[in-house]
């Protein structure tokens, strides 16, 4: 026997997330970078193939590393700016291991010019591009899941987070502070593996489905049961038409009259007949 929802309701509910360098940080560093190189300007995410996922090949650079014995490391740099927008560089992983290795060259001067440049090319391309390329995001009727199936692991729903281009989450109202806070913090997680979800390794994706079923079974235990699908929209424009992955999550009450149950063996006998 399983659990699904009947329907479901679209509102986004944004998260802040604690970690060495943000969520926020991270898109701003992408978004500007334009998903290049800064020296290079080669690309950084290889398009999936037929048999594989994504491939991401650069790296977020600090200009002054964090570690004493890193490059370019500087006692006096505040500690508190290590991890912000203006002490890091998106590289291809060529030029992340020149620029370390040839710290002398590539001055914290030096790789704050190029960062800069790189940003006003970035600008310029962009708002040349958009003039001449309209961008639209389209919902596809038979893309639109009738059903959001319960999670019972966190590899189910690591499944769902990977490779998504957006996110649609929601809750049931909730009804005490100590609701509140294990909602958000699951919300919170679940935001940040899906933001940078191309990039976990194998064992990362081990250790994030054990540590999100623990938190599945701590919602049940409070309980809530976590629902989730995914639906596939197109993003158009005038030279391409591409997929734009939505992951939908939400977090219901054990008792919310949407939830239905659904009979495997049934179906099975019913798809035979």
């Amino acid at each position: 026997m399983i659990y699904q929802l009947k329907s479901f309701k679209k509102r986004n509910i944004r998260v802040n997330i604690k970690v060495s360098i943000s969520s926020k940080t991270r898109k701003l560093l992408w978004g500007r970078s334009g998903n290049r190189c800064a020296i290079c300007r080669k690309e950084l995410i290889s398009n999936h193939t037929a048999k594989d996922d994504e491939s991401v090949v650069g790296d977020e650079c600090y200009i002054i590393s964090k570690e004493s014995n890193g490059p370019r490391h500087d006692p006096n740099f505040p500690k508190d700016k290590i991890d912000n927008y203006g002490n890091l560089i998106l590289l291809c992983k060529v030029h992340h291991k020149i620029v370390d290795d040839q710290e002398n060259t590539f001055t914290p001067d030096k790789l704050y010019e190029i960062k800069k440049k790189h940003v006003e090319w970035v600008n310029r391309n962009l708002n040349s591009s958009l003039k001449a390329n309209k961008l639209a995001i389209k919902r596809i009727k038979d893309n639109i899941p009738q059903f959001l199936a319960k999670f019972n692991t966190g590899r189910e729903l690591l499944n769902i987070l990977i490779g998504a281009c957006a996110f649609d989450f929601d809750h049931d109202e909730l009804k005490t502070e100590e609701e509140v806070n294990i909602i958000s913090s699951f919300l919170q997680n679940t935001q940040e593996i899906g933001d940078f979800g191309l990039e976990l390794d194998s064992s990362d994706k081990v250790k994030i489905s054990y540590d999100l079923s623990k938190e599945i079974k701590e919602l049940d235990n409070y309980g809530f049961w976590v629902f989730g699908g995914r639906e596939i929209r197109k993003l158009e424009s005038n030279e391409d038409v591409s997929t734009w992955p939505v992951a939908i999550i939400r977090i219901f009450r054990k008792t919310n009259p949407e939830i239905i149950k659904f009979d495997i063996q049934q179906a099975r006998i019913l798809n035979k007949s």
